[in-house]
């Protein structure tokens, strides 16, 4: 998941070389951190929450063959 989520927000940021995904599992979950500069947030989030959603879909997507819930946070 880590991968997939660096690959997307890579292609939406100005700044790639800052993106930063970070991925912590548990037994039932695993946990995507996205860091990405400041002046890409807006970039990654989009109008109304609409790219972030749409990332969540993928990854969500792309998960459905484990049995682990994925969670994508954006941070700052």
């Amino acid at each position: 998941m880590k991968e997939l989520v660096e690959v997307i927000a890579k292609s939406l940021v100005e700044h790639p070389d800052e993106v930063v995904v970070t991925e912590t599992e548990n037994d039932k979950s695993i946990l995507v951190e996205l860091r990405v500069a400041p002046s890409d947030m807006g970039k990654v989030i989009g109008k109304q929450g609409r790219i972030a959603k749409a990332i969540r879909s993928v990854v969500k997507a792309a998960s459905s063959k484990e049995d682990k819930k994925v969670v994508v946070e954006i941070l700052q």
